[in-house]
């Protein structure tokens, strides 16, 4: 594999204090979490045993975020994949969810290709450009963590919104609603 494409590799020493090796310097949860959302793979092994710890450590920066009221996973969900540990769906839910998130990414980075590639005649109008940049935001926000989106969502002075688990429950239904006409939208921009 070509540098740029190789997983970091990060190491756990014995002292449980993660290296990365590509920068020679002691890297925290939040920081692997930084890399992962700037489109990097990471690696993550025992120094002393070489076993890959990578999903462990996932898991812990996925519970840790959600711990933290930045939730992502809805409780229904999360129950379903306890109960998929306990069952013969153990199998298949794996692929289900990998290909489920690999139609997430493709869907946004066409969806984004489309947007840019067609013409509008609503280009020439005074304030354009600016709408378009806060679809394109919108865009980022709602896909954020995956890999090639934005890390979150943003206010327009560039600070950080607040986390979705902060919504009320009106907010909760319109983004529900949001993310309806964005699946809808990504079917249609699929069949283009």
């Amino acid at each position: 594999m070509a540098a740029s494409t190789a997983p970091l590799l990060i190491k756990r020493y014995a002292s449980r204090r993660l290296y990365n090796t590509q920068t020679s310097d002691y890297v925290t949860l939040e920081d692997i979490a930084g890399f992962i959302r700037d489109g990097r793979e990471v690696k993550i092994i025992d120094l002393k045993s070489g076993d890959d710890l990578t999903r462990q450590y996932l898991l812990q920066i996925i519970a840790e975020h959600e711990s933290r009221g930045e939730s992502v996973l809805p409780l229904d969900v999360l129950t379903d994949l306890v109960r998929s540990y306990t069952t013969n769906a153990q199998s298949v839910v794996p692929q289900f969810l990998a290909a489920s998130f690999e139609m997430l990414r493709e869907g946004q980075s066409k969806l984004m290709e489309n947007m840019a590639a067609i013409p509008n005649p609503m280009a020439s109008m005074p304030g354009f450009d600016a709408l378009q940049r806060q679809q394109q935001m919108f865009l980022k926000a709602m896909m954020g963590g995956w890999r090639g989106g934005a890390s979150g969502p943003e206010r327009e002075d560039g600070t950080p919104a607040p986390p979705a688990g902060s919504a009320a429950p009106e907010d909760e239904r319109d983004i529900a609603e949001i993310r309806r006409q964005l699946a809808e939208l990504q079917k249609r921009v699929s069949k283009l």
